[in-house]
Formats: structure tokens, sequence, C-alpha cells
């Protein structure tokens, strides 16, 4: 391992309409002991219903409620850094989908999903907001930078792109990617090419099936899967490297050479 390396883990597991931060912490122990020092979990990790239903607003929460400071005290424990899925309170009878970075100290960044999952037969927006376009929050662990985005936002590759040019080396993306024809190709391609053309690093993790498609997993700045999950509930751990970043970006040096840039519509 060199100097600059850090242990980022993907947790996959399925979230229940239920206290789900047990998971979180046998989860999050496991990939602690085995030198992670960021673990990501899946989209909707404080709560999850199939379908969407009220209970959606009922046990959504604010980012100092019971689940995040239980988070965080997990994170302190262990110290760590835990990304988590929340089902956070946006008032009016509706959700924000929100990734929270969480410290010993508590929340570094947080993201609320911008793209709803609208597609495929389903209707996210029925129940939640969507997130503001604002500047990328990002935050560091020994010496790497990371950003935030979530499932469905995979095939927007714009919000990726405003991620890195906000500094992140690293991207992470809970999920909750629901089975289907292609999909599980779809969610593999997608993550290799956020990767590739972006020349980060990528980690993302999964729902388990049957609901979700599992394969959570860290892919590197060229593309190479370097941890991975099939369809069990566990964690993967990988080393992620500034020094590699550079070493592609001298190589292949695409995100200086393009001629477009990125703004909202």
């Amino acid at each position: 391992m060199s100097d600059d390396a850090v242990g980022i883990a993907v947790a996959q597991f399925s979230p229940i309409a239920g206290d789900n931060l047990p998971a979180v912490q046998e989860l999050a122990t496991k990939a602690a002991h085995r030198g992670a020092r960021v673990v990501l979990f899946p989209e909707y990790t404080s709560y999850f219903s199939d379908p969407f239903d009220a209970t959606l607003v009922t046990h959504a929460e604010t980012l100092d409620g019971p689940f995040i400071s239980g988070v965080r005290a997990l994170a302190s424990r262990l110290g760590i850094t835990i990304v988590v899925g929340l089902l956070e309170a946006a008032g009016e009878g509706r959700v924000h989908n929100t990734a929270v970075a969480v410290g010993p100290g508590g929340p570094l960044a947080v993201y609320r999903k911008q793209h709803l999952y609208d597609a495929f037969g389903q209707k996210e927006s029925d129940w939640v907001a969507p997130g503001d376009i604002v500047e990328p929050q990002t935050f560091e662990v020994h010496g790497v930078t990371f950003g935030m985005q979530t499932c469905y936002d995979l095939r927007f590759p714009e919000i990726t792109r405003t991620i890195v040019d906000a500094g992140a080396q690293v991207v992470l993306v809970p999920a909750e990617w629901v089975r289907g024809p292609l999909k599980e190709h779809h969610w593999r391609t997608l993550i290799h090419a956020r990767a590739i053309e972006n020349t980060v690093y990528v980690a993302a993790a999964d729902h388990t099936p049957p609901l979700g498609v599992g394969n959570s997993m860290i892919v590197d700045p060229s593309g190479v899967e370097i941890a991975a999950i099939g369809a069990e509930r566990r964690v993967a751990v990988a080393d992620v490297t500034p020094r590699l970043i550079s070493a592609v970006r001298e190589r292949n040096p695409s995100l200086q050479a393009r001629r477009y840039r990125v703004v909202p519509r």
C-alpha cells in the first residue's frame, strides 16, 4: 500500500421499513476492521419501503435526528467516515432522498438527489422532492477528496463532471438500482463510464437482490474494477490513491482537453 492510499468500502444490504442502524453497525465494523477509512452504504439506508407509501414521510428525519446521531456515534467509535442514505424530512408531505457523509464530529457533506427516478414505470417524485442545484459539497479524508451523487444520477454525466470540477477524486454513489431487463448491464456500464471519462475513482453501493441488482463495486480512474460484490450482503474494500489519478491523467489528459463546460438548465 502506498503512503497516500486510503481504504474505502462499499457495504451492500437491503434496508428495511424499520430500524436499519444495526445493519450499518455490523457492516461498518467489518469494513473498518479490514482497513476502510470511508464506508459507503446504499440509498435509503435509514428507511425503505416497497412500494413507496405514506410511511416515508412519517419515518423521515432531520440531519440531527436519531439515525444520523447513531451513525455519528458509530463513526466516532470506529474512527471512520460513514456515508449513508437518509430519508430526510422536506415538509408538505414529501421527503428528500439525501446522502450524508458522517464523521466522528458529525455531518461533513450533504447531497440531496437531483434526478428523481421517474422512469422504467417508477415515479419517485410522487413522494420525493428533488434537491436544489447547488455547488457540490465535498469532504476530505486523509488527503483524498470525496463527492457524492445518487443512483439515477448516474444516467446524467453532467452531474459527475460538476463533482469532479469541485475537486472530488472519488465519487460515491449510494443506490437502489432496481432490477429489470438489461438493468444490471446499465449499472455496470454507467459506473465504469463515469470513472473513465472523469479519470476518478467511482464507488457505488446497491441494495441486494431481489429488488436491487447488487454488484456494488469500486472502479479506478482507468475503469478497472478493483473491488466488487455479487448478490450477497457483505462489504468490499479497496485502496484509492491520488498518485494513480495523477498517473492516469498524465497519460490521458481528457479533462484538460475538453472544450465544453456544464451549466444548469
